[in-house]
């Protein structure tokens, strides 16, 4: 590698210093947005891979599809920048990369598949880094455990050592990572924090952003800006977990699917979410969802087609009667407009508090928006607090939906002679997701 350390300093800039250097066996990096958090650790990589014969590394997030426009694009970024991008055979199919003067590669996997991610190896070298980013999407710590226990291990040659690098937003004091990394001494471990004040590559537009939030949002300030921990005092909804229900067949007629959908385009998201509700034993599954900006009504339409939901009740915003005239014509023919009126947001509110919440790991956007999703200081004409109008679209596609589950009444539906139709009937009718 013929890049000099001139270059470097010029590439990475300032305030990573040890964190580059660092060899103990986890490093743990939190930050906020802009803090140029990934794209350090992206050029990181690709050096020690140059530069460290027979080290691979493995690249891991929750959800395997969405390395592509995140740590694959970060890593083939690094290598363009270092120059270095005509050693390096990048393909999708298998996501991986192949350095090619030694054959050491950089692979991808995710957390939606654990025991195909602990089972991972090199057929050169050693598999001796691995790399999480978003590690906040983590939220079971039994999982990291696995793959911790699987990759990396072994001895290695005096040149290599091994490592775990974990990179994420602190969106809630309440994750597993500041237990067990923060806030417990270990002499194998070492956490930095940083923030966008560090990144010299921004230039004033960029910087007016996070002054805006300061003023507008200083809560989100406090965590995408400056990189402190979220708190997690004052949460609209407190009584949810990551995990999935233990169902027994003959309890399946207790349970029913609902659908909410929230419109957004340029700075907002849409944000459409699956859920099944139990109302006898008061519990919610989310089990889908789906959160992206600059969707068209036909993109959308094509989101919900491929997840199989298109025959689906769907509670939309109310606020959107075109969009909803659109969806139906474009083949989603149930969407249905939410219930809006005096109240509606705190009584939604109140009765999903109703229930305990269980998310499925999948669900990343939807396990932020529950961390951060808090009351303001804005009262109802009852003095009463209103949430904060503000990264809630999931949240407010949860209660749209929540509305019909009052319609629900299973204990009337199916009697005593359960199942009063095959089984095989009332699995498709209520647990085929």
């Amino acid at each position: 590698m013929t890049t000099s350390k001139l270059k470097m300093s010029e590439i990475v800039g300032n305030g990573y210093d040890d964190f580059w250097n660092c060899k103990t066996r986890y490093r743990i990096l939190k930050g906020g947005k802009a803090s140029k958090k990934s794209t350090t650790t992206a050029l990181n990589f690709i050096c020690r891979i140059m530069q460290m014969k027979d080290s691979n590394l493995l690249v891991v997030r929750q959800i395997m599809n969405t390395h592509r426009d995140s740590t694959f694009a970060q890593l083939q970024w690094a290598q363009g920048v270092l120059g270095v991008s005509s050693l390096w055979k990048n393909t999708v199919s298998p996501m991986e990369m192949t350095y090619l003067p030694t054959g050491q590669k950089i692979i991808f996997r995710g957390f939606d598949d654990v025991l195909k991610l602990a089972s991972t190896t090199v057929s050169k070298g050693y598999l001796n880094f691995v790399w999480i980013e978003e590690g906040y999407e983590i939220a079971r710590e039994e999982d990291f455990d696995k793959l911790d226990l699987s990759v990396p291990r072994g001895n290695m040659p005096p040149h290599l050592f091994k490592q775990t690098t974990i990179t994420f937003n602190p969106w809630s004091e309440t994750h597993w990572l500041k237990k067990r990394f923060f806030d417990t001494e270990n002499p194998d471990c070492k956490t930095y924090s940083t923030c966008y004040l560090i990144n010299e590559f921004l230039d004033e537009t960029d910087r007016e952003v996070f002054e805006r939030m300061k003023k507008q949002n200083p809560r989100k300030y406090r965590v995408a800006g400056l990189g402190d921990w979220g708190i997690s005092e004052g949460l609209v909804f407190e009584n949810w977990e990551v995990g999935k229900p233990e169902i027994k067949e003959t309890d399946l007629y207790k349970w029913k699917n609902f659908f909410g959908l929230d419109y957004g385009y340029t700075n907002d998201p849409t944000a459409f979410i699956g859920f099944k509700a139990n109302p006898i034993d008061k519990v919610i599954y989310i089990f889908c969802e789906f959160y992206e900006k600059r969707l068209l009504n036909c993109h959308i339409a094509d989101r919900i087609k491929g997840l199989g939901f298109a025959k689906e009740r769907i509670r939309a915003d109310c606020a959107e009667p075109k969009s909803n005239d659109d969806l139906r014509r474009l083949g989603i023919g149930r969407i249905t407009p939410s219930l809006k009126g005096r109240d509606s947001i705190l009584n939604g509110i109140s009765a999903i508090n109703e229930y305990k919440i269980l998310v499925d790991p999948k669900c990343v956007n939807m396990i932020r928006e529950l961390s951060t999703y808090v009351y303001g200081d804005t009262l109802n004409e009852r003095g009463l607090r209103l949430p904060k109008d503000s990264d809630n679209h999931l949240c407010d596609a949860l209660r749209y939906a929540f509305a019909d589950v009052k319609f629900f009444h299973p204990e009337s539906d199916e009697k005593s002679d359960y199942p009063p139709y095959p089984l095989k009937d009332n699995l498709n009718r209520r647990w085929d997701i």
